[in-house]
């Protein structure tokens, strides 16, 4: 088990596909230790990096961030998405988020940030 920080394991990023890719970019995951940190509560990662075939599969778009490693869904413990994406988008405006019922997309992408609710 690769610690990558204090709080996430290299493993809880991999591509669910079980390829092997596992790449994480630093400023996602210094962002997702804050809010573990903030919260004081666990960050489940749902899904982190996605090679383009898994992300194909279940639907995700072409050249998202999760296909570069820059992205990932989360759910923390005993907290409701709209109050992670609330303190995501205040302390962290650079990010990218996308708020979903039971969920935040988070990444770090170039050309953000973006925005949206589903």
């Amino acid at each position: 088990m690769t610690r990558l920080s204090p709080h996430f394991t290299r493993a809880e990023f991999a591509c669910r596909c079980g390829c092997g890719f596992d790449t994480v970019d630093v400023e996602t995951l210094a962002i997702l230790e804050r809010l573990r940190t903030h919260f004081d509560q666990p960050v489940t990662v749902t899904s982190g990096c996605r090679c383009s075939s898994h992300n194909a599969r279940i639907g995700g778009v072409p050249g998202s961030q999760h296909t570069l490693g820059r992205a990932a869904d989360i759910q923390v413990r005993g907290v409701p998405a709209p109050s992670v994406y609330a303190w995501l988008a205040e302390n962290h405006p650079s990010a990218s988020l996308g708020r979903y019922a039971n969920f935040i997309h988070i990444d770090t992408r170039q050309n953000g940030p973006a925005r949206w609710q589903a």
